[in-house]
This record gives C-alpha cells, structure tokens and sequence, in this order.
C-alpha cells in the first residue's frame, strides 16, 4: 500500500507526524517522527528511489529491508515497517537516542569493563545475525548505536549478505566494508566466509574500544591493507592478558584459524561479569513478597549459555551427550520459581539448600544410587523481574539417575511456568 503524504499536517502515510531531521546521508534523511496512535517515537528513514534507481542500489535497499525484518533481536535496531510513495521510501525504525558508539571512542579509551558489556552486546547481536543466514559486513563504531539506558544497537543493514549469496564454493565474493575493519580475505579478493569475516571487524572494534587507536593505521592505504593482511599489530601495554589473547584470536589473518563466535563467548575475558548481583521486589496484587536478589543476566548471558540464542526449545541441554546441564526460561518471578523447585523436591523427598540470596538452590537425594546420592545445583538469573532463566546441572551422582529425574519429575511440574517463545514452541519429549 503506497503512503500518502500529507505536506498540510507533516502525516506520513496517516500514521507518522515527521518532526525534525536527525541526519542525512547521501541516498537519505532521517526524521524525527511520532506515531499519532499510539504516541509511541518512531526514526523514519526517507530514501529518494530515482536516485536509488539511478545509480543500481534498488536490490541493495530491497536486501536491506528483507534483513531487518529477519533480525528482531535486543541489541538490534527495529525495523517497524516500511512505506512507499511514487518517489520515495520510508523505513520507520526504533529510535535510539544515545548517538554512535563512535562518539565516545573519540574521547579516548573506555574502561574494561565498560569495554566488555558493550562487546558482549555486540557479539549477541552478530551472533544471532548469523543463526539466521545473515552477514553484516560493515561492522564499525559509526554502525553501532547506544539507547538512552546505554545498551548497544547495531544498526545500517546495506552491505548485508544472505546466505543465498553464497557461490558455489559456499564463500562471499563481494568486495565491502569500510578499510580500517576490513577482513584480511576480503583484501585477498579470493572468497570468504562472511561469518569469519564479521569476526574480525568485532575484533577491530574491541581493540578501538580497549586502546582508543585503531590496530592497523598508515597513510597510504596500500600500505594499511599489508598491515591486515599480515595481521600486524600490537596490544597496548594497559591490555589485560585475558584481553591480548582473545583479541591475538579475534585479528588472525588465517580464516580457517580464526576463533568462532562459539569460542568466543567460552573465553575467559568475555565470560567476566561486570554487573554486581541486584535486588528487585515483586508485587502480586499489591502486596509486596519477600524481595530476592537475583544474579543480574543481560541478553549477551543468555547466548552464552546456550549452544544457539533461541530459546524457545525451553530445556536446553549444553552437552548433548552427556546432558549434565538444562536451563529454561520463564515470565514467572524468581519466588514462583524457588516455590516450584521446593514443591518438586518437597514430592520426592529431597532436600534443599538455598544460598543467602536465593540465587541459588541445591536439591539433594537421599537415596544411594550408583555414584552417590544425587544433587541437582540451580542457578537464577534475572534478565528482568519478569523474565527469568533458570540453570540446572548435576552436582553430584549418576548422570542416568539424573536424566530420569529430569524427565520424570521436573519437566512435568515445570512445564505450566516455562516460557513459550511467540512461535509456540513447546517444551521437548
């Protein structure tokens, strides 16, 4: 359906009330704009399409459009829907307000910490890209944006890839991205991997992040592009240890050696946790439960502990064949989850142990079964105080033993509070 544009009003499509322009690029405007429904604030994106058409970028801004509405992910701009008249395109979008994460690399170097969350973000939304067959390709500090509350955006899909782009050999042929953060393969103009070469661009933006310089600088282009192809850089002295190494296997000129996002989230320096653990109340009806602190967990954590970002399997097992571990995830508040884990263990006669926070539990068997008496550890994150993720591993006992309590005992009494994605996906056999 075409939109109509109302110059009278500043309408778009009877929708949008346009405000001021927030930027400008060379094929689009970007405008300030509010839902006159729902009063909800709102980035339109204006694309001239003569001008598109004119210099061939029409299949680039279709690709851009099919891209954003695959990626609907926490550290993602939102593509809310896109509009067209005779002459132009509207893409309305999430507004984020805290400008490029650009801006404050200009300062200077961000603390570790600091340094890290925002990685960790990065690293969650490239992540996702990825499981879905996608391939930013112009990852760089000016394409990552920060919301008011400071968490990480990534935005600008143009140069993305599909898989269906893939040729015959299964590698990307197309030469793109911005020089300084450009994979060493891309250079090489033989094919590449475009998840690999992602990696590397994530590289160069942690080491931004961590030195306030670039890794590969000079002049002359030429000489710039020998300097990533040779993967010749050095740390700064203030780099942690941890950090030198992830960032040694984040920039290796060898695609085939490089480190995979997999390995990246199992390293130590991205393991780290910077958020203290924190206290939130619940309210049932207006009358305030006992406060729980529950150990903090941003969208990052969730990728990092499960083999892919979705988890709308609901158990997930981390190993699948030993299948030690489990976790699920769910609206229900930290207290209706402790209360349940009691029920269960109140119903085979275990016994529990819960920490000073009520972060954790221990449930524990009295029965000797084959290796001991079996305990179970359970772990509560909360993402939100609505939206929690549970953790459960085998502490102690058969792992046979365990498995069977798991699918006799818990996954029964669990499943009426497990969190069902939108797809309705429903807990396994």
């Amino acid at each position: 359906m075409a939109a109509t544009e109302e110059k009278t009003t500043g309408v778009l499509h009877g929708k949008y009330e346009l405000g001021r322009q927030l930027g400008h690029g060379t094929f689009a405007k970007v405008y300030h704009a509010r839902n006159v429904h729902t009063g909800k604030t709102a980035a339109i994106k204006v694309v001239g399409k003569e001008k598109v058409i004119r210099v061939g970028m029409m299949d680039q801004i279709k690709r851009e459009i099919s891209v954003m509405k695959m990626v609907r992910h926490p550290n993602i701009v939102e593509l809310y829907e896109v509009m067209a008249s005779k002459s132009k395109i509207y893409f309305a979008m999430e507004l984020v307000r805290g400008g490029e994460l650009f801006s404050k690399i200009a300062k200077g170097r961000l603390r570790e910490d600091v340094a890290r969350s925002y990685f960790q973000q990065l690293i969650s939304a490239v992540d996702f890209c990825h499981s879905r067959g996608v391939y930013h390709r112009d990852l760089k500090p000016e394409n990552l944006l920060l919301d008011e509350e400071g968490n990480l955006k990534v935005t600008d899909f143009g140069l993305s890839a599909f898989c269906d782009h893939l040729r015959q050999d299964g590698l990307l042929h197309t030469t793109c991205g911005t020089p300084a953060y450009v994979a060493p393969e891309i250079i090489g103009k033989k094919g590449y991997d475009g998840a690999k070469a992602d990696i590397w661009s994530c590289g160069v933006i942690l080491y931004v992040l961590l030195a306030g310089f670039l890794p590969f600088q000079d002049e002359n282009i030429v000489a710039m592009y020998r300097k990533i192809y040779r993967g010749d850089f050095k740390c700064p002295p203030w780099f942690s240890s941890d950090a030198r190494r992830l960032i040694t296997k984040l920039l290796d000129p060898n695609p085939s050696s490089r480190i995979p996002i997999t390995k990246i989230m199992e390293s130590p320096w991205f393991k780290k946790s910077a958020p203290k653990n924190t206290k939130f109340s619940i309210e049932d009806d207006g009358v305030q439960s006992k406060a729980i602190e529950a150990k903090t967990l941003n969208a990052f954590h969730i990728i990092s502990l499960s083999e892919g970002f979705d988890l709308s399997p609901l158990f997930e097992e981390k190993k699948r064949e030993e299948k030690e571990e489990m976790r699920f995830a769910t609206t229900e508040p930290a207290t209706a989850v402790v209360s349940k884990l009691e029920e269960v263990a109140k119903s085979v006669k275990f016994s529990v142990k819960k920490s000073g926070d009520e972060s954790s539990l221990r449930l524990q068997g009295h029965e000797v079964g084959r290796k001991g008496k079996l305990g179970i550890a359970a772990e509560i994150f909360a993402v939100t105080p609505s939206f929690v993720v549970v953790e459960l591993k085998k502490s102690s006992g058969d792992t046979l033993e365990y498995n069977q309590f798991c699918s006799k005992e818990l996954r029964p009494a669990l499943r009426d509070i497990v969190w069902r994605s939108a797809a309705g996906h429903s807990l396994p056999a």
